[in-house]
């Protein structure tokens, strides 16, 4: 006969495995217009502790493992954002979510002359190509 402590354990342990899974770690992908993917990206740490105790029962002959037993178990999950995987045509940047260093939205600025580069760059190919 298994010990009840193996109980506390295993069904802290299903809980566990139920609230982490790989989509909380890896979230689900956002497509946008241009054809660009989004994949957020967290950290998870979790915690676990279980114990417990025959209780002896003063008076009586019970003891050992026919005593009452008294335990409980507890966990805590700890769910982070850590950045974003971004997909793009020809390119694979992580964009970090980290204070000290510069957002996501500082970065997706940093990509806004790239593209209106590329938009002039489509507009003067698609002009050139009229005048021909």
């Amino acid at each position: 006969m298994a010990h009840p402590i193996q109980g506390l354990i295993e069904a802290s342990m299903r809980s566990i495995k139920e609230m982490v899974d790989v989509n909380t770690i890896i979230g689900d992908s956002v497509q946008t217009p241009d054809g660009t993917t989004i994949i957020p990206i967290s950290k998870v740490t979790f915690g676990f502790g279980a114990g417990g105790s025959n209780i002896p029962v003063r008076g009586t002959a019970v003891s050992g493992e026919d005593s009452p037993f008294g335990g409980g178990s507890g966990a805590g999950v700890s769910i982070r954002p850590v950045g974003f995987l971004v997909v793009g045509l020809n390119q694979i940047k992580m964009l970090p979510v980290e204070s000290g260093e510069p957002t996501s939205i500082d970065k997706l600025f940093e990509y806004v002359p790239k593209i209106i580069d590329k938009i002039n760059g489509v507009i003067k190919e698609h002009k050139e190509e009229n005048e021909d």
